[in-house]
């Protein structure tokens, strides 16, 4: 065991069977010793534990297990409170690294040792690893310090950070009590702000991890609950109105999470009122659109999806 690792990896699994190999493996070639892998599960019933332990040889892995409680930002909270890492970073079972991440991402940290959240783009990628397009940050062709005011009015408008993209210090999240596990669907979006509000944050236009599109995971499963899905987006959106955004971006973003639920009502099979969306976008004024494609990706969102199903 390494003595004091610079980056914890936390790893919530259940049921992790078919992806967690991949997912190790993206961290395996990033030959790295100087990393934890903090993997907690959450009561699974496959040979998840069997696939950590076969990479015991490979990773140094803490591992934690549970009975089931289903609460993934839980069991991630309970990951970063034991982990010993400077920083820390997650990593779904779903999802993976690109090679070479953790080697820019350190260079990054050197470049901008004082930056509250490190980030950089992403791929989606289909059930069998297919790339499905690219998800990518509205922010800047250029490797740069980005403030913290136009992170968060950025961010405001959509959750563009994939999970597995952002670092960050791990007593910083310590300090801000972590994910609030009161939010199943956007408890990382409300991280990410939290974080973004601190300070400045640093961003790598470059696709460095990629984020699984599949119908099993937890995101399509729990939103079926359109009602409470609402509630959490505009939730969010609220708590952070006292950060005083610029004109036009609270209307903005509210209108995104209507665009959001609706989506999510869709796919469920719900009735939606598309009419009355159409209206609220017209409303918005140009200023408005604009702000809404550009910080939205809906696009790169919707593309991704339709193409894994089809």
């Amino acid at each position: 065991m390494i003595q004091q690792p610079w980056l914890s990896v936390i790893i919530p699994t259940y049921n992790g069977s078919k992806y967690l190999a991949a997912a190790l493996n993206s961290v395996v070639v990033q030959q790295d010793d100087g990393l934890e892998c903090v993997v907690i599960d959450d009561g699974s019933t496959d040979d998840t534990l069997a696939i950590v332990a076969s990479y015991q040889d490979k990773l140094n892995i803490k591992l934690v297990t549970k009975a089931r409680q289903g609460n993934w930002v839980a069991s991630t909270n309970h990951a970063l409170s034991i982990a010993r890492g400077t920083y820390a970073c997650f990593l779904h079972q779903d999802d993976l690294w690109l090679q070479g991440r953790l080697a820019i991402m350190k260079s990054a940290i050197a470049t901008q040792p004082n930056a509250s959240l490190y980030l950089h783009d992403s791929v989606f990628i289909d059930r069998q690893g297919k790339p499905l397009g690219l998800w990518q940050c509205p922010l800047t062709d250029q490797e740069t310090v980005i403030s913290s005011k136009a992170m968060v009015e950025k961010l405001l408008v959509q959750n563009f950070i994939a999970i597995p993209a952002p670092i960050f210090k791990r007593q910083a999240a310590l300090d801000l009590d972590g994910l609030n596990r009161e939010l199943w669907y956007t408890a990382d979006w409300d991280f990410w702000l939290k974080l973004a509000s601190l300070g400045d944050s640093y961003y790598i236009p470059k696709p460095l991890a990629a984020f699984r599109v599949h119908g099993d995971s937890q995101t399509i499963r729990r939103s079926s609950s359109v009602v409470e899905f609402r509630q959490q987006m505009h939730s969010v959106v609220n708590k952070y109105l006292h950060l005083k955004p610029t004109a036009g971006v609270a209307k903005v973003a509210f209108f995104s999470a209507e665009v959001n639920t609706t989506l999510a009502a869709m796919v469920h099979g719900e009735s939606t009122n598309l009419f009355k969306l159409a209206t609220d976008f017209m409303l918005l004024g140009p200023i408005g659109w604009r702000r809404y494609w550009q910080d939205s990706r809906i696009q790169e969102r919707v593309s991704a999806r339709l193409k894994a199903k089809f």
